[in-house]
């Protein structure tokens, strides 16, 4: 099937025309009374816009109004979505807190619902996050915490039932002009996403593990705010790691000024289990205002004997290889490894670099995509994107690299200069990474989409719909295109005309991205299992089982698998059978993706080691350590390890 005709595009295009309205303009009336003025922001279900209340002529009275499209087609099912969501509009219309905006009308115009609200002056403490060059003081903290704490709390007393906020997470939470805390966005949007009953809403890394399978209840919006205190007093997005996690990232060992007692309360929020949590938002509340007061003791954290299960001390499981000599001792096996070169981004570099054309491309948080000399680490030029290029990795394709960005926009810049061919646009960030076959780019967007796009002009070839986020990097073969979705779906799509070949379920997210091998299908999911499945069909060949999520995704060679866990353990599996080889463990998580050269496999760990393993039996030969984590899959070219870190340096490594 081989080029994208012409025909198969055309076609494709015919059937995706929409009588969807377009996004609101400025100027653009609602209800002849509200006009636009702007955009503050959208999503993949509501878009929300700044507006000015025009029965107020002789000021300017401005307004939020956050728009929701009713994406069913069915008549029934249309008429329900609205009467959930009037019904939903009049609940907040009645509430009255200081921590939440006044909704002042509602109405419903053709496709649309919209929902008007107090305008909040001030930022998100996402923008904060952005901006702060500190970690954030535990008084400023508590404060947040417990204004937080007392909205929620006027939430869950709601009658006749509570209400759920369910989305707790920095960029729904604004910090207004007076150092107020104000809630934002009540994800009243989820009467018009479809799916199943167990459809998971909310914000992977913040929603508790109950929110997957579709509970929506009031403890997990204790879990949601401790997830929300620990990325602030850390600064490590939870939307990064492996869910469910956080005992294994103590707040302490990042922010030494947070207390144990403030730590020890937060860790409870976040206990896996709803019933271990504190059991209220006011008994949190609780909890918190009595750090602030003088000669607190360390008990006053640990209201009942569960809080002795959440210890400021990170507990692991995992146990390092022996290494010769005493306890303490450097092995002489990593002082043999030394860098060839090093080379200082800005910010942290989670993610695959691509060599080509004597130069080492490599995407960091920082926002910026740089270009690095492959003989001797030097820079030789960077490319900024408008927001974060770090979750994306760069493709090379000719004499062009690619990359996607948290701006919603996939890059195609020359390798030389550095310099911008064109930019293509989608509905949300964009944190996979571009695949180029047949001079066009392949890639998944947060808004639901998969997308095929002209490397040339920059221009859509087609766009299949994926349901969910795609976070997933495509495997792309002469006809067909593999992926995996935030929704737990694998996707087979046909590479000419983006038509859906077969779908397969995982029981979570797919991160990982799939490879082929002997027309088998092979791929991670965070619900701990690997993936063999028949390329033609999307049967599941076997299955296996890992005790953590897997978000790292597999390398095949010759008969072997190999694939890392969270559970901290490299596994190398048999491509037939799925029966696991051997196991090497490491102390930390393992995200990165193992690379395979020679005799040897190389792999990652966020313990901040680079390791080198025997191929056949997974004895260790070497270590690289650092003072950063390896998130980030080592490439292997002419004998060289490139590979990125956490603590914002790319190594060169002789393999």
């Amino acid at each position: 099937m081989g080029q994208l005709t012409t025909r198969q595009l055309s076609s494709k295009r015919n059937r995706q025309k929409t009588s969807t309205k377009a996004r609101l303009q400025p100027g653009d009336m609602l209800q002849d009374r509200y006009r636009i003025v702007g955009t503050l922001g959208s999503g993949g279900f509501s878009s929300v816009y700044k507006a000015r209340d025009m029965r107020f002529p002789n000021v300017t009275k401005l307004c939020a109004i956050k728009e929701m499209v009713i994406s069913t087609p069915d008549p029934q099912m249309r008429a329900l979505t609205i009467k959930s969501f009037e019904r939903e509009a009049s609940m907040l219309a009645m509430l009255d807190h200081p921590a939440i905006p006044d909704v002042s009308d509602y109405f419903t115009e053709e496709d649309r619902s919209y929902l008007v609200l107090d305008i909040i002056r001030g930022k998100d403490l996402d923008q904060w996050l952005e901006e702060s060059t500190e970690m954030l003081d535990q008084t400023t903290a508590l404060e947040w915490a417990i204004q937080l704490c007392d909205a929620l709390d006027h939430l869950h007393n709601q009658r006749p039932q509570p209400i759920v906020f369910r989305d707790v997470k920095p960029s729904n939470i604004m910090l207004d002009q007076y150092g107020r805390i104000v809630l934002i966005d009540f994800g009243i949007a989820k009467v018009f996403e479809t799916g199943d009953k167990g459809t998971m809403i909310g914000t992977e890394g913040y929603s508790p593990p109950e929110q997957y399978r579709g509970r929506a209840e009031p403890a997990g919006d204790i879990y949601a705010l401790g997830a929300t205190l620990h990325h602030l007093l850390t600064k490590q997005d939870p939307r990064l790691e492996p869910p469910f996690t956080f005992n294994e990232r103590p707040i302490t060992k990042v922010n030494p000024k947070v207390s144990p007692e403030f730590e020890a309360i937060i860790m409870r929020c976040l206990a896996y289990d709803p019933v271990d949590r504190y059991p209220n938002a006011q008994a949190l509340k609780l909890a918190l205002e009595a750090l602030r007061r003088p000669g607190f003791a360390a008990t006053a954290a640990s209201p009942t004997p569960v809080d002795t299960a959440f210890s400021a001390v990170p507990v692991s499981t995992a146990v390092a290889p022996p290494l010769p000599g005493p306890p303490g001792a450097a092995s002489p096996a990593m002082n043999q490894i030394k860098p060839v070169w090093t080379f200082k981004c800005e910010d942290e570099i989670r993610r695959r670099v691509a060599v080509a054309n004597g130069m080492v491309f490599v995407s960091a948080y920082d926002n910026n995509l740089y270009a690095i000399s492959q003989t001797k680490g030097e820079f030789v030029w960077k490319f900024p994107a408008m927001d974060n290029v770090g979750g994306s990795s760069p493709f090379v394709y000719e004499d062009n690299v690619f990359i996607g960005s948290a701006d919603r926009h996939l890059y195609s810049i020359q390798t030389r200069t550095g310099r911008q061919n064109w930019r293509f646009l989608t509905g949300g960030p964009i944190y996979t990474s571009p695949r180029v076959r047949f001079d066009h780019a392949f890639f998944g967007s947060d808004d639901g989409h998969f997308y095929a796009v002209n490397v040339r002009t920059g221009r859509s070839a087609w766009k299949a719909r994926a349901y969910s986020a795609v976070r997933s990097t495509a495997y792309v073969d002469d006809e067909r295109v593999f992926f995996g979705t935030e929704g737990g779906y694998i996707f087979c799509l046909e590479l000419a005309s983006g038509k859906t070949v077969w779908q397969a379920q995982a029981k979570r997210n797919v991160t990982s991205s799939p490879t082929l091998a002997n027309e088998i299908v092979y791929v991670g999911s965070h619900d701990a299992t690997v993936y063999a499945l028949d390329a033609a069909s999307g049967y599941v060949i076997w299955r296996f089982r890992a005790r953590r999520p897997i978000v790292s995704s597999p390398t095949v060679y010759d008969t072997v698998l190999f694939i890392g866990s969270a559970d901290g353990n490299l596994y190398a599996l048999d491509t037939d059978s799925g029966r696991q080889l051997w196991t090497f463990e490491t102390k930390g998580q393992i995200s990165s993706s193992p690379a395979v050269s020679h005799d040897a496999v190389y792999i990652g760990s966020t313990d901040g080691t680079l390791y080198c393993l025997s191929l056949r039996k997974g004895d260790l030969r070497w270590r690289f350590d650092t003072d950063g984590r390896f998130i980030a899959s080592p490439v292997i070219i002419d004998d060289m390890i490139y590979i990125g870190s956490s603590n914002h340096t790319l190594y060169a490594l002789p393999a």
